[in-house]
């Protein structure tokens, strides 16, 4: 069983979303492994996208993930690293597939609604970040 790991967003969480991205994650498939939620600081926020440093959008990203509280989550199923980006859509909702859940719930490429692994290593790494050996239990239902 494969795992990823996703961030309800600050914008999901201010829209009060959570519920209902919840519903279609389980929907889909995913069971829920670890899920809290909480506040990053521009700290954290920078250390956990520090692969995106370089990048242009870096600062607008840490400000933007900072800005209110967010829900990671440790999400189960087989392929789920794939399975789960198709189910979110593309970065920017404008040119993500009807049905996803950006095209159904995000604002703009910056503020869009959820995080998504984009590779099985990375999943590992991210929910290690919110996540410790206990926190992150097998599911057996």
């Amino acid at each position: 069983m494969e795992r990823t790991l996703t961030i309800l967003k600050p914008d999901c969480v201010r829209k009060q979303l959570i519920g209902a991205v919840i519903d279609k994650i389980e929907r889909a498939g995913f069971r829920v492994v670890a899920m809290k939620k909480t506040k990053l600081t521009t700290e954290t926020a920078g250390a956990f996208y520090a692969v995106h440093r370089e990048r242009p959008f870096f600062g607008e990203l840490v400000e933007f993930m900072s800005s209110g509280p967010c829900v990671p989550m440790i999400l189960e199923k087989e392929n789920a690293v794939e399975d789960f980006r198709k189910l979110i859509g593309a970065t920017d909702p404008a040119e993500a597939e009807e049905g996803t859940v950006r095209k159904l719930y995000a604002d703009s490429k910056g503020e869009n609604i959820v995080h998504g692994s984009d590779s099985e290593e990375n999943a590992q790494i991210e929910s290690s970040f919110f996540f410790s050996t206990e926190e992150a239990v097998r599911v057996n239902n």
